[in-house]
């Protein structure tokens, strides 16, 4: 069941749907998604580690589920920030000029930053990954970021004849 918020600006209401779920989109309006998950068969092997975004120089960056921010700083010479979720998930966030520091625990929705131009491949987008952080018999292993929204139903398949 989820919630109307009716919001007056002229003569115009708009209408927008309360968020649903743990997890929500890092930009604000609803970004278009510009490349796509692309996992490697194994980790150190070429692929694309998370999704990316279109956004906007100087846009607020959000961060996507609840957490704490467990890094706020420079990797390869880019701005990175990266959130610990219940769960033993953990969301990065890049290019993003940090407004956070490592410690702080956010919200859902809480703004961490600022985008950057400058993402290889994209100019100026948000690039957006996850990663499953293991523990017991698990390993660490890179995820879809998409997959948190919930954007299309679940479909279960068959794992045998």
């Amino acid at each position: 069941m989820g919630l109307v918020l009716v919001l007056l600006t002229g003569a115009e209401p708009v209408a927008t749907a309360a968020p649903v779920g743990r997890f929500g989109w890092p930009l604000q309006p609803r970004p278009t998604v510009l490349r796509r998950f692309d996992k490697p068969a194994q980790d150190w092997l070429p692929g694309h580690r998370g999704v990316d975004l279109a956004g906007a120089p100087g846009q607020a960056v959000l961060a996507a589920g609840d957490g704490i921010v467990v890094f706020a700083g420079t990797v390869a010479d880019k701005p990175v920030v990266s959130i610990d979720h219940p769960g033993g998930l953990r969301t990065t966030y890049e290019p993003v000029r940090a407004e956070v520091s490592v410690g702080r625990r956010v919200g859902r929705g809480t703004q961490i930053g600022t985008l950057e131009a400058g993402h290889e491949g994209c100019g100026t987008c948000l690039h957006w990954g996850l990663r499953s952080e293991g523990g017991g018999r698990r390993r660490r292993e890179y995820l879809d970021p998409l997959g948190l929204l919930h954007l299309a139903p679940l479909r279960l398949k068959p794992v045998g004849p």
